[in-house]
């Protein structure tokens, strides 16, 4: 017989499998009704606010409906050129992490505002590293676009390059 299962013959009581974490209990005992004006009370809701957040990002961010434009533009290439299933897949998650990128930088630069109205070095500091996220997403998606559509695209438009060449 083990230590272990001589300290439960004994009448211990067994130590929980997990114990959490002072901060995280915090963090689980907060509630969000108490802190913040506006809590969603249904999914409607939920999904109107999100709507809300992306025309407001269509409206004033020129980032956004130029990526709008691009979106839209490789969607319409991918069905012309009829790519395969897992190309489609690929393309939808770097198209979404794009957008993702651009909303969790735009919801960054409005708290920092608002935390910090004056020109405050770690405020720039957190929106230009917001910024940062942005780029970096939109490089590899350019990339990752050029990589699935470049070969197809260039194929269907190869017999009309060499004839515009020739000319």
């Amino acid at each position: 017989m083990s230590a272990d299962d001589e300290s439960r013959a004994g009448g211990e009581t067994r130590r929980p499998l997990l114990r959490w974490h002072p901060d995280t209990l915090e963090t689980l005992n907060a509630q969000p009704e108490r802190y913040s004006p506006i809590v969603s009370t249904s999914r409607l809701k939920s999904l109107r606010y999100a709507l809300a957040g992306w025309l407001y990002m269509l409206r004033y961010q020129k980032n956004t409906r130029i990526q709008a434009f691009a979106s839209i533009l490789v969607f319409l290439v991918g069905l012309w050129l009829g790519i395969a299933p897992h190309d489609w897949a690929i393309l939808v998650v770097i198209i979404t992490m794009n957008w993702m990128a651009e909303f969790i930088n735009a919801a960054l630069e409005a708290a920092v505002n608002l935390a910090s109205p004056n020109l405050h070095p770690m405020a720039r500091v957190g929106k230009d590293v917001g910024a940062a996220a942005v780029l970096l997403t939109s490089v590899s998606a350019v990339v990752v676009g050029a990589l699935i559509i470049g070969p197809p695209l260039l194929a269907r438009i190869e017999p009309w390059l060499i004839e515009v060449l020739q000319r």
